[in-house]
């Protein structure tokens, strides 16, 4: 959809710099159609001018006036406009049905306009969602767990928001196509241009399955200062964030300020103490600015609502000795592993009396935890899983249909599988 107000902004995204917020107060101010009149005639309102001069940091409204209007005298929005319908892409701004309103919270710092390729709706896309952010040069854990967040939230129904490049934001990408819920990818540059160029497969099939988003114009290249202002959107578009991977100089962390400052929830993986591109995530975990985070699900119940999307609880692993009475675990405490005991030694070893003693004596034996000893008792011996090889032949697993050599009931098995390998998310096709 084409209006004035369109056409104005595309103009206006064209003269200013991206996060521009004396553009943003500007548009404030008078519109976006009259932001667009004052460029052209030179004349910014007297109230305009005062208010920018009692700015924290006032900015050269001068030097910047001029370079908004030879931005402007260039721009051709309607060729912009049509352009980008030719390619599938649109133009949203405020107002419009696909506009997240949760950007509003950026205040003049507020993108004039969004270009969006892709199927999904930006909005609908936005209301449950969660960044992963993290290195580009990360490592196979940092994949690993990106990954598994992608999938994870993918699959729980909520979307990944990230930036597109390599490393972090690419396996989260990944894994939130794997999981059938809407990816949105971030850039840093027009939605025409692929940047990284290896990620080409990786954004068709996130504008196919979710959306490809941009405040800058079509054609316009990715700079370092336009990497740092895109975070902005990742932090505002979401509900949290999660860092996986980070140094202590990164955009990572970039994202994360930016999260803080919106007041977004902000979750951090743990890695390896040894590792420098955990450093980032542990100076925030160690400074409080975020919680910890290990699993999807622990990450939902961060963002999500209270009541309603808690993570499950971690359970300790449970062994056939924690069935026991406090008394019986007693005496069998009282029971040496060498020699033997009788009762009544065991009695007041364990502290109770010789019938709550030969009770549990009873039940102990018939359970294989202990056996007779010459006079007494004694635990019974258990033997290895696993044969002792000869010294001069290398270790073997034994055989799979052999069954474990224990006297216990073996622990009850863990059916959750295993999470998926990196290498084994291999590139989407």
């Amino acid at each position: 959809m084409t209006s004035p107000e369109h056409e104005a902004r595309a103009a206006l995204m064209r003269a200013a710099d991206v996060g521009d917020t004396a553009m943003g107060r500007l548009v404030a101010h008078l519109g976006a159609s009259g932001a667009v009149e004052a460029i052209r005639e030179r004349a910014l309102p007297p109230a305009f001018t005062a208010q920018e001069s009692r700015q924290e940091r006032p900015c050269d409204l001068s030097g910047r006036l001029n370079a908004w209007f030879l931005r402007l005298a260039a721009s051709k929005p309607a060729a912009d406009l049509e352009a980008g319908e030719k390619r599938g892409a649109r133009l949203i701004v405020p107002g419009d049905p696909e506009w997240p309103t949760q950007l509003d919270d950026l205040g003049p710092s507020r993108p004039l306009g969004l270009w969006l390729h892709g199927t999904a709706d930006l909005r609908f896309a936005c209301l449950q969602s969660v960044a992963v952010v993290g290195a580009r040069a990360a490592t196979q854990y940092g994949l690993h767990i990106a990954a598994n967040f992608g999938i994870g939230l993918s699959e729980a129904g909520w979307s990944v928001v990230s930036g597109g490049a390599y490393g972090v934001d690419g396996a989260a990408h990944k894994g939130a196509l794997l999981g059938g819920s809407p990816t949105v990818v971030v850039l840093a540059c027009g939605v025409d241009i692929c940047y990284p160029s290896g990620h080409q497969e990786l954004f068709a099939q996130a504008r196919e399955q979710g959306v490809v988003m941009s405040e800058c114009p079509p054609g316009v290249h990715p700079t370092r200062a336009r990497f740092l202002i895109r975070n902005r959107l990742i932090a505002a578009l979401t509900r949290g964030t999660a860092v996986v991977e980070a140094a202590l100089r990164s955009g990572a962390l970039n994202t994360a300020g930016h999260a803080l400052t919106l007041n977004r929830h902000l979750g951090a993986v743990p890695g390896p103490t040894t590792s420098a591109l955990s450093a980032g995530c542990h100076k925030l975990l160690r400074e409080r600015k975020a919680v910890c985070v290990t699993t999807p699900e622990e990450m939902i119940e961060l963002v999500g609502v209270i009541g309603d999307d808690l993570a499950p609880q971690t359970r300790t692993p449970v062994v056939p000795r924690d069935g026991l009475s406090e008394s019986t675990k007693r005496v069998l405490d009282a029971i040496p592993t060498r020699g033997g005991a009788g009762p009544a030694s065991i009695a007041v070893s364990a502290g109770v009396s010789m019938d709550i003693t030969l009770s549990a004596l009873g039940g102990l034996a018939a359970a294989g935890y202990i056996e007779r000893a010459g006079g007494g008792w004694r635990l019974r011996k258990t033997t290895s899983s696993y044969p002792k090889a000869p010294e001069t032949m290398a270790l073997a697993p034994p055989p799979a249909n052999e069954a474990p050599a224990t006297d216990l009931p073996p622990p009850a098995e863990d059916d959750t599988p295993p999470p998926p390998h990196p290498e084994e998310l291999a590139p989407l096709t």
